[in-house]
C-alpha cells in the first residue's frame, strides 16, 4: 500500500506539472476575487435532476470502482444508492439500526448527522469505505468509522456486517452542537483528509482555529493503511507538525532560533492546515491535485481557500483573527486589522457586509457549500460552490489572461445546496435539502431533497428536469 501511495503521489505531481497554469495564492487582499468577475470563456451551465425523494441529503460520493453508482448521504444516518438514474429502495448503509437502543447517529440539531463517506483507493480489492458522523452514544463526538462491504451483497451492508467489520478510526469530542465540519476525502497521496470545524457556538470562543493543540478548526491528514489492523491510523511523517510535536531532550545552547521555532510540544500531529472556521466541504482537483476548501463564514463573509498540490501543509487560514480577507470582528466600515496567514482566493458577502451596512441586492449569500472542481462544460479547473441560503451557484478559477482569480455567479436557483462531489465520469453533482435552521423539522420530516448534475447549458438531455433559475 505504501508503494501505491507513493506512485499515486508521484503521478499526481507529474500530471499537475503538465497541466497547471500560473495560479498563485493571493498575497494581498486586492488579489482576492469577489462577485462580479467572469471566468474565461464566460461558461453557461445548467443543473439537471438525477434523482429525488431523498431525506435531507447532505453528502454524495462515488466509489470509483467502475460501477458508476452514486452514493447519497441522508442526514439521519443512511446512505442511498442511485444506480442508472434510479434511487434504490434499500439503503447501502443504515446506521439507524445497528444500535439496539436506537440510532447510532446524533441528529438533534441541523448541523449534526451523518456527513460524509469516502471509499478507499483500493476499494475494489479490500471493500473498505469510511463514514464520518456525529455520534449519539458519544454525545455528538465526530466518529470516523471504517466498514467492509460483503462482496456477496455489494449494494446493501447489513447491520450485522457493520458490527462485524466496523473499525473506529477516530473519535473526536465535540464541545458544542455546531461547527462540526464533516467531510472526509482521500487525497491524491492516498491519505485520508478530514475537515473539523472550530467546535461550535459562534466566534470561536475556544480559540480553536489558532490552537494547534486541538483538532477543531483544522484540516487533518492521516494514513489509514496500517501494517497492523489493531492500529487505528498512522500520522504521515511529512505532516507539518509530526516532528514538531515529538518528545525530545531539552538543550538551552547550540540550537538556532530557526530550530527552536519548529518545536511545538503538544501540537496535534494529525493537523495538515489550521485556522478554519467550519470547512464543511473540500475537494481535490482530480486533474492537478490542488485542494479547494469551502469555509463557512461568520456574520459577513464566506471564504474559499486554495492549496496547490506542491504544498507541504501547515497553512494558517487566519480564523478567528481574520475572516478570510476581512477582520474578525468587523465592527463597522472602517474596521482595520493585520492579515494573519494565508488569504482566500475568493470571498463573497452576506446580505450585510458589516454592522449597519446597507443590504446587498445581488451577489450575496450566507454559507458556502463546495461542490467540486469541474474540467468540462467550458470550466477549466473551476471550483464550483453553492450557497445554502440563496441558491446561488458560483464558479471560481484562475484567469490566465488577467493573471488573477475570478468569482462568477453562474446562476441563482431555488435550491438549498448542501454538498457536492466529483463522479467517476468527471462530472460535478450537488445535493439540496430543505433543512434550514429556523424551519428544520428533523431529518425525516423536512420536505425531500434531490441530486443534481452540472452540465453545459447546451447539453441538457431532452426531457430532463432542470433547476429553476431566478436571475434569467
Amino acid at each position: 500500500m505504501r508503494v501505491i501511495i507513493a506512485m499515486a503521489a508521484a503521478a499526481a505531481v507529474c500530471l499537475a506539472a503538465s497541466t497547471a497554469g500560473a495560479q498563485t495564492v493571493p498575497t494581498a487582499r486586492d488579489q482576492v476575487a469577489y462577485p462580479g468577475g467572469h471566468l474565461p470563456g464566460n461558461p453557461k451551465v445548467a443543473l439537471v435532476k438525477i434523482a429525488d425523494g431523498l431525506h435531507d441529503p447532505v453528502g454524495v460520493a462515488s466509489a470509483f470502482d467502475g460501477s458508476n453508482r452514486i452514493f447519497v448521504i441522508e442526514r439521519v444516518g443512511r446512505i442511498r444508492i442511485v444506480k442508472d438514474g434510479k434511487l434504490l429502495d434499500q439503503p447501502f448503509l443504515d446506521l439507524t439500526k445497528i444500535n439496539p437502543l436506537g440510532n447510532e447517529v446524533q441528529t438533534g440539531f441541523v448541523e449534526q448527522g451523518l456527513w460524509s463517506v469516502a471509499f478507499d483507493p483500493d476499494f475494489k480489492k479490500n471493500g473498505y469505505f469510511y463514514v464520518h458522523y456525529s455520534s449519539l452514544p458519544f454525545n455528538g463526538a465526530g466518529i470516523i468509522l471504517r466498514v467492509t462491504v460483503d462482496p456477496n451483497s455489494p449494494d446493501v451492508v447489513s447491520a450485522e456486517q457493520v458490527v462485524k467489520t466496523g473499525k473506529v478510526i477516530m473519535n473526536i469530542a465535540q464541545p458544542y452542537y455546531n461547527h462540526d465540519g464533516g467531510m472526509i476525502q482521500f487525497g491524491p497521496d492516498g491519505y485520508l483528509y478530514i475537515s473539523r470545524g472550530d467546535g461550535g457556538w459562534e466566534g470561536d470562543p475556544l480559540n480553536a482555529g489558532q490552537d494547534i493543540h486541538v483538532l477543531w478548526g483544522k484540516i487533518l491528514r492521516i494514513n489509514v493503511h496500517v501494517p497492523d489492523d489493531s492500529i487505528p491510523y498512522l500520522v504521515p511523517n511529512d505532516n507539518p507538525f509530526a516532528a514538531a510535536a515529538a518528545n525530545r531532550l531539552m538543550f538551552l545552547f547550540g540550537v538556532t532560533e530557526e530550530q527552536f521555532s519548529h518545536i511545538k510540544i503538544g501540537a496535534k500531529p494529525e493537523i495538515w492546515a489550521y485556522g478554519v472556521r467550519n470547512p464543511y466541504q473540500f475537494h481535490f482537483d482530480k486533474k492537478t491535485g490542488d485542494l479547494f476548501i469551502a469555509d463557512v463564514g461568520q456574520n459577513h463573509w464566506e471564504n474559499v481557500f486554495w492549496q496547490p498540490h506542491t504544498s507541504k501543509g501547515g497553512e494558517n487560514y487566519g480564523w478567528a483573527i481574520n475572516a478570510g480577507a476581512h477582520c474578525f470582528p468587523t465592527v463597522d466600515a472602517n474596521t482595520t486589522c493585520p492579515q494573519l496567514g494565508v488569504l482566500p482566493i475568493a470571498n463573497y458577502p452576506h446580505e450585510t457586509k458589516y454592522p449597519g451596512a446597507p443590504k446587498e441586492t445581488s451577489g450575496f449569500g450566507c454559507a458556502v457549500i463546495g461542490l467540486g472542481v469541474a474540467n468540462y462544460a467550458g470550466l477549466d479547473g473551476a471550483y464550483l460552490a453553492g450557497d445554502w441560503c440563496t441558491g446561488r451557484l458560483w464558479g471560481m478559477g484562475w484567469d490566465k489572461g488577467a493573471n488573477k482569480w475570478q468569482l462568477q455567479e453562474l446562476m441563482q436557483t431555488q435550491l438549498q445546496f448542501t454538498s457536492g462531489n466529483i463522479l467517476e465520469d468527471g462530472t460535478v453533482v450537488a445535493t439540496n435539502c430543505y433543512c434550514f435552521y429556523t424551519a428544520d423539522q428533523g431529518p425525516l420530516a423536512n420536505p425531500v431533497g434531490a441530486l443534481w448534475r452540472v452540465v453545459a447549458a447546451d447539453k441538457v438531455p431532452a426531457g430532463a428536469e432542470v433547476a429553476k433559475v431566478l436571475n434569467k
